[in-house]
């Protein structure tokens, strides 16, 4: 998650915060759920909403936040993986104060011993604070991890913490050990 925002067809709505959660499971599969804020002061999700016209408008979001993923040169153990979206959902905590929610899949193939995910995209300076989240099975570690922002690990859980206006050089590393016999 590398605080872009998706693209859509909306003017004025303005991102506001992301955060992204990143659950890995044993047999290499990750599912991810990145949730983005928006201020919308035209209540222009609002009205799609009220006329029905939501699912159209997802669609597009869906497929654009699919090329941002295209872009993206993902790998496990050195072999490329591709996030793909699965569903989208928009939400609304207040009328001017949607959510779009994204749920992405990849998987690779994990071994015993050290594993290694690399994620490559573009350089950017972000416009919202974003937060992101790591979360392994419980006999799994992370041994190395090198990412924009602050970071702490905990076990098996990284968290990371992303200020608006920070660089971001377009590449994350995250090195964690997976236990014999997996």
């Amino acid at each position: 998650m590398e605080g872009r925002r998706p693209k859509s067809s909306f003017e004025k709505v303005e991102p506001i915060h992301a955060l992204g959660f990143f659950n890995l499971l044993r047999d290499g599969i990750v599912n991810q759920i990145v949730i983005f804020d928006y201020y919308d002061p035209g209540e222009y999700y609002w009205s799609k909403f009220q006329s029905h016209e939501l699912e159209d408008e997802l669609e597009i979001i869906s497929e654009n936040m699919q090329e941002f993923l295209d872009e993206e040169e993902v790998k496990i153990n050195g072999e490329e993986v591709h996030p793909c979206v699965k569903e989208v959902d928009l939400i609304f905590r207040r009328k001017k104060y949607p959510s779009i929610i994204f749920f992405i899949e990849f998987a690779g193939i994990l071994r015993s011993g050290l594993n290694t995910y690399e994620n490559r995209y573009g350089e950017t300076v972000t416009e919202y604070d974003y937060e992101f989240y790591w979360i392994m099975p419980p006999d799994f570690r992370i041994r190395e991890v090198l990412v924009d922002g602050d970071y702490n690990i905990s076990g098996n859980i990284l968290m990371v913490w992303v200020s608006k206006g920070s660089l971001i050089k377009g590449y994350e590393k995250i090195v964690f050990e997976v236990p014999r016999g997996i």
